[in-house]
């Protein structure tokens, strides 16, 4: 198990948002704008040496901070955020080591595999990841789509995770229902992804460094975590530091 680090852009600024609010009448609740820029924390990763994070795109006007902080760490992160096939080419050829593919994949609410099939033509397998990210309905988890309001017909499952481990090479999924809360993991919703053949990475209301062991052991040591809002870089508490050691410990 790993610790995942990530950059969210939002208006060319580095933020941290509470997922479920991005389409909110009211406006996204913010937790975190940084004053630094994107490179800044993609330099921070570097030096440590954390790879296999993601920079995700929430809307438009991102472009230039994402293209920067892949030039100050070429071949470190997975991108993510309105992409298809058109664009994934130009975030790999600038240093983007995978992209992550969701709403491109689908037609409304219908999962589209002749869509998928098209994304792993452009870019291959190996270079694909496919977010999952997900909201609870009922007893079971859907994918969600259109920054995260649309409800789709996708059931997250050990044998969806086993049929899709054909076209991809990664999964990345956030508990969008507590995504930037710190309200605590979506537990059955790691203990789900234990059961993925390939690397998977769960996202979402962490909010202390035990959360590190608490996912380790749900996901048997093969759910890897991110941590944004709770780190203490983006306004939280949780010593960034305290879990970069965690991670050489665990990953040496």
């Amino acid at each position: 198990m790993k610790f995942r680090p990530c950059i969210d852009l939002r208006n060319g600024r580095v933020v941290q948002i509470r997922g479920g609010t991005l389409e909110s009448p009211e406006g996204p609740v913010t937790n975190f704008e940084a004053e630094n820029p994107a490179a800044f924390y993609a330099d921070l990763y570097k030096q440590d040496a954390l790879k296999g994070g993601h920079v995700i795109l929430l809307g438009p006007g991102n472009e230039e901070q994402a293209l920067a902080a892949l030039a100050a760490y070429p071949g470190g992160f997975h991108v993510g955020g309105g992409i298809s096939p058109s664009n994934a080419e130009r975030y790999l050829e600038a240093g983007a080591s995978h992209v992550i593919v969701t709403s491109y994949i689908f037609s409304g609410s219908r999962f589209d595999t002749e869509k998928l099939q098209t994304m792993v033509k452009a870019v291959g397998r190996e270079r694909l990841i496919l977010d999952l990210s997900c909201r609870r309905k009922g007893e079971n988890y859907h994918v969600v789509t259109d920054r995260w309001q649309t409800f789709t017909e996708l059931v997250v499952t050990p044998s969806i995770l086993a049929d899709l481990s054909n076209s991809c090479s990664e999964f990345l999924v956030h508990g969008v229902d507590v995504e930037g809360t710190r309200l605590g993991i979506e537990e059955p919703l790691v203990e789900l992804l234990a059961h993925s053949a390939l690397p998977a990475t769960y996202a979402g209301g962490a909010r202390a460094l035990e959360d590190l062991d608490r996912v380790n052991e749900l996901g048997r040591g093969r759910v890897d975590l991110t941590i944004g809002s709770a780190l203490d870089i983006f306004g939280g508490d949780v010593p960034y530091r305290d879990v970069v050691a965690w991670h050489r410990r665990n990953c040496a």
